[in-house]
């Protein structure tokens, strides 16, 4: 719990006793447990909320990354065939009329 060991959690307790007394530590614990419950439950919401706009966010990052991997393989092979075939492509050699 909070990365406290028992010998801890009983000095905070005993501290809590003397400070508050009896009485009050029964309110105390309800008022805290109400506030850790509603803690759990913002960041629960919060999760739920933004969990599916991360995924969005997963999705288009996927596409744009398949559609720059389909141009790059695009690009690679028109270097290839304009490489491959020199008299072919581009005008490369200037043509000679003599």
């Amino acid at each position: 719990m909070f990365g406290l060991g028992a010998g801890e959690i009983l000095i905070i307790l005993v501290i809590a006793f003397l400070l508050f007394g009896p009485k009050e530590l029964p309110e105390i614990g309800r008022q805290v447990g109400k506030a850790v419950r509603g803690f759990k439950e913002t960041a629960d919401d919060l999760k739920k909320s933004v969990e599916p706009e991360v995924h969005v966010i997963q999705q288009e990052v996927k596409l744009v990354e398949q559609d720059f991997q389909a141009s790059l393989k695009e690009a690679q092979d028109e270097i290839n065939t304009m490489t491959s075939s020199p008299g072919q492509g581009g005008g490369a050699e200037p043509s000679r009329n003599a």
